[in-house]
């Protein structure tokens, strides 16, 4: 025993940073097609993230005559930003300028998926942008994070000012996502996850307009995380709710839901 249990320890610890990376990223890198033309609304932007790397991002131009605001848009764990750029559009035409960003590792970005804080050392990266380079005040801009993504824009808007915060399919966690996705290993267990990903947490740091959107039968993350972060959000908050909604909340759950997104946005920044 005092010959194998080092190995074996050092195999489970292995074994769960691999499961753990496994089912917290999926980028998929950039491949020519179609699906990568720019918006005519659109520029492709590079964003230094350290002295050797760069994430990639498309800024979208309001397609209105009276601009919002800004949207910066931090998409899920898969994929790449070319699957939500449809999202961008539908924000541009509401009258936003929107920022879609791929994390390191994800579509044309360099690097690779690797840690929590390399996520929200883009996430920042990108909100400088906006400030330094395009000019936007923060009370008028938007941070907007999917599932992932959520972990992205409720950390950065925990540390820098914002006009709204709106957390979609959101993760209270990484130990409840643990407690969701692997049930077999013990919580007490969960000290080993690299992750933390404490959104429920740093939320409550949160100064601006908060919505927290989930759907009732979303198989990924419960709604019981996004219950969790909208009773750890300070007010002003609102919780949507959706019926039979899924993980996808934009793409599945019907044309009425992103108007109640933007209808929050309008209502917000018109403050």
């Amino acid at each position: 025993m005092a010959i194998y249990f080092p190995l074996v320890a050092l195999l489970f610890f292995v074994t769960l940073r691999r499961v753990e990376h496994f089912l917290t990223h999926h980028p998929v890198g950039y491949q020519p097609g179609p699906e990568w033309t720019l918006p005519p609304n659109g520029e492709d932007v590079w964003i230094n993230v350290t002295a050797s790397e760069r994430i990639h991002s498309w800024f979208l131009n309001s397609q209105t005559p009276h601009k919002l605001g800004t949207v910066l848009y931090c998409h899920g764990n898969g994929g790449n930003l070319t699957n939500v750029a449809w999202i961008g559009g539908e924000l541009t035409k509401a009258g936003f300028d929107v920022l879609l960003v791929d994390y390191r590792g994800y579509g044309r970005s360099d690097g690779s998926a690797s840690s929590e804080w390399a996520l929200y050392a883009d996430g920042e990266a990108a909100y400088n942008y906006l400030l330094q380079q395009r000019g936007v005040r923060p009370e008028k801009l938007v941070l907007y994070g999917l599932s992932l993504g959520s972990t992205v824009a409720v950390d950065v808007a925990s540390r820098k000012p914002c006009g709204a915060l709106v957390v979609e399919s959101g993760l209270s966690s990484a130990s409840e996502m643990g407690q969701h996705s692997l049930p077999m290993l013990p919580r007490w267990l969960h000290f080993l996850s690299k992750n933390k990903f404490e959104s429920a947490r740093k939320i409550s740091r949160v100064g601006c307009p908060v919505l927290v959107s989930h759907g009732t039968l979303d198989a990924t993350i419960p709604v019981t995380q996004g219950r969790k972060l909208f009773a750890a959000a300070s007010d002003p908050k609102r919780l949507l709710l959706i019926g039979n909604g899924s993980h996808n909340l934009a793409g599945e759950a019907g044309p009425e839901y992103l108007p109640q997104v933007i209808g929050f946005l309008r209502e917000t920044l018109s403050r």
